[in-house]
């Protein structure tokens, strides 16, 4: 698959999914670019926006296996990975698969489940994988984890500590419809007789790898790239920051860039796929210090100073032509 092919399946299944979510073009771009980057996706916002109907909308117009699991405080480990079983009349022990093993995961109020729990997907995140008593399982390629939290409480929840959000390759939100939008959904509930809104399946599991192996025959320009370096750099020196941005955390910022370029339909990454990727996937892992957390300052507002600060470079791609971002 090749970029103009690539752009016009990405075009196919932002359509395919827009046409059942009430969501901003951009949320929904913004998961896509990490279903491309091979990542995982954090969404949070309040109940009732549809993050769950974005998920399972995305694993149907993918074509993918989907699972959904709702965390809560009695959740076990074993409930996600699953369980090694005796059988007595064989005499042997089988392993039986969790709710991990599934192309698209639904982590459902992901901060509802204690550390120990939550920390089962961190294996099957990072290494596509999962260990059970000692015998280690493949999951199935490609693997999508989008989990989603309630910003709003704070009982009952178990913050996800910064190995875990290291984890996501964004972090989003969906946020309210625009009115139009809204009177739109309240006009389709009214008609009681209509079916719930399904996605059509537009690719399939080999589809999927296909579109994902795309982003890597993006050229990056070194300019691009010291330009990433600029800004991961900064919010090291930031002093209303405690822990900057990692090495991983800047390898994801350009992995995350390549595949908005896919998307955009180009084969060189400029500028602004950079910046706009920026927030989304450095902003999580950001710690903020005491201080600046106490003030009030967002990792976002963090992130949007930094971004402001650095020189946009100027790229020239391979027609000759220059394009300065500003």
């Amino acid at each position: 698959m090749d970029v103009p092919e690539a752009r016009t399946t990405c075009d196919e299944v932002l359509q395919t999914v827009a046409d059942v979510v009430v969501a901003d073009d951009a949320f929904l771009q913004t998961v896509l670019t990490a279903v491309l980057a091979e990542g995982h996706v954090l969404i949070e916002d309040v109940p009732g926006t549809g993050k769950t109907l974005t998920a399972r909308s995305f694993a149907d117009a993918l074509g993918l296996s989907f699972s959904r699991i709702q965390f809560t405080p009695d959740l076990l480990p074993a409930d996600i990975t699953g369980t090694t079983i005796y059988r007595e009349a064989e005499e042997t022990f089988e392993f039986t698969a969790g709710p991990v093993f599934a192309n698209f995961v639904l982590a459902d109020e992901i901060n509802r489940a204690p550390p120990k729990t939550q920390a089962a997907l961190l294996e099957a995140m990072a290494e596509g994988q999962v260990t059970v008593d000692g015998e280690t399982h493949a999951l199935p390629d490609p693997f999508v984890v989008v989990a989603t939290q309630n910003p709003v409480e704070s009982e009952g929840v178990f913050p996800l500590p910064a190995a875990q959000t290291d984890r996501f390759l964004v972090k989003t939100a969906m946020g309210y419809p625009d009115p139009a939008d809204e009177q739109g959904l309240l006009r389709a509930r009214t008609r009681r007789d209509t079916a719930t809104p399904s996605a059509d399946t537009a690719l399939g599991p080999d589809g999927v790898r296909a579109l994902r192996a795309v982003p890597e025959s993006v050229t990056v320009d070194d300019d691009v790239v010291g330009y990433i370096v600029d800004v991961v750099g900064r919010t090291r020196d930031d002093p209303r920051v405690e822990v900057g941005i990692s090495p991983r955390g800047a390898q994801r910022l350009l992995e995350a860039a390549r595949a908005r370029a896919v998307i955009e339909g180009r084969d060189y990454v400029r500028p602004v796929d950079v910046t706009a990727m920026a927030d989304p996937v450095l902003s999580h892992r950001l710690v903020r210090t005491t201080d600046a957390t106490v003030d009030g300052t967002a990792a976002a507002d963090v992130v949007a100073d930094v971004v402001d600060a650095v020189p946009v470079p100027t790229v020239s791609v391979e027609d000759g032509e220059t394009s300065a971002e500003g």
